[in-house]
């Protein structure tokens, strides 16, 4: 499969595992999680075909880790970024003391006036390294770098989890915790 196929399946993907299911009558349960039979099924009724070896080559190649199949490669389930209420079932876990936010220049003023907001999706996301922060940021114009003091968050009450990709999330991002 080349670069381009496995790019259209990603974001296919990303669009029915994080967002909009319906798109193809797929339902996923409390979790997340899709058959993968039925999702294959149901892609392919709305001619986007993949086979089981090239689902897992995605799944295993993609970059950000975005997707995880259960034990058994039965289902399959995004890793975070939902915009659909889903229980990813993680358990708070204490942070490193500081995290970064990647983000595009132009909302630097908006997030220094009222913090980081998860707006449509789930959670807030925040990168473990500086570059990852980058390539999140470059993904919506200019990156700039934020450093989160998560440590100070976590000791004043905030919770935080880790997604199966090494994506820490949280709900909220003060403006009082970051600094460029």
């Amino acid at each position: 499969m080349n670069e381009a196929q496995k790019k259209k399946i990603s974001k296919f993907l990303s669009l029915i595992l994080r967002h909009q299911p319906e798109t193809i009558n797929l339902i996923l349960d409390e979790n997340g999680w899709a058959n993968i039979e039925e999702l294959r099924l149901k892609s392919a009724k709305n001619n986007i075909h993949f086979t089981l070896e090239e689902l897992d080559e995605v799944v295993e190649t993609n970059d950000k880790k975005r997707f995880i199949f259960n034990e058994d490669k039965t289902k399959i389930r995004a890793n975070q970024g939902h915009s659909i209420d889903i229980d990813l079932a993680l358990k708070p876990q204490q942070p490193p003391e500081y995290l970064y936010h990647g983000t595009a220049e132009a909302n630097i003023s908006s997030i220094l006036e009222k913090g980081i907001e998860k707006r449509s999706r789930q959670h807030v996301h925040l990168s473990q390294d500086k570059e990852t922060a980058a390539k999140v940021g470059m993904r919506h114009g200019k990156p700039k770098i934020l450093t989160i003091r998560t440590g100070k968050m976590f000791e004043n009450g905030i919770v935080f989890y880790l997604s199966e990709n090494n994506v820490w999330l949280t709900d909220f991002v003060d403006k009082k915790y970051i600094s460029r």
